[in-house]
């Protein structure tokens, strides 16, 4: 893919879209509570008293959070890269690019 200069802040070159800082704090925090949960269900189910249903409602909580991580930083790319990929004259690329990784979602 060929891309034009990266946007202020990035560090990792001139040929480097680089995620939003912002999408990227917001991503991690929403990682680290799912980290959080999955702590909490390995904890649980070495209790042999766990109950089913309270392991399932982390197990969705922990879905919860991959998704809203996932959302945030495609939101981040369609707004900082999709949104300005024809001023760059990458679109065909970035949208390829993106097909390719939604494919297994």
């Amino acid at each position: 893919m060929t891309v034009k200069p990266a946007p202020s802040g990035c560090h990792s070159g001139p040929d480097h879209l680089c995620m939003p800082e912002d999408a990227r704090k917001r991503a991690a925090r929403r990682l680290n509570i799912a980290r959080g949960h999955l702590d909490a269900i390995v904890r649980m189910l070495d209790d042999p008293d766990a109950y089913c249903v309270d392991v399932l409602r982390q197990i969705k909580a922990v879905q919860g959070a991959l998704s809203g991580a996932g959302e945030v930083v495609l939101r981040g790319h369609l707004e900082a890269h999709v949104a300005t990929a024809s001023t760059r004259g990458d679109s065909v690329e970035l949208v390829e690019e993106l097909m390719e990784a939604l494919k297994y979602t």
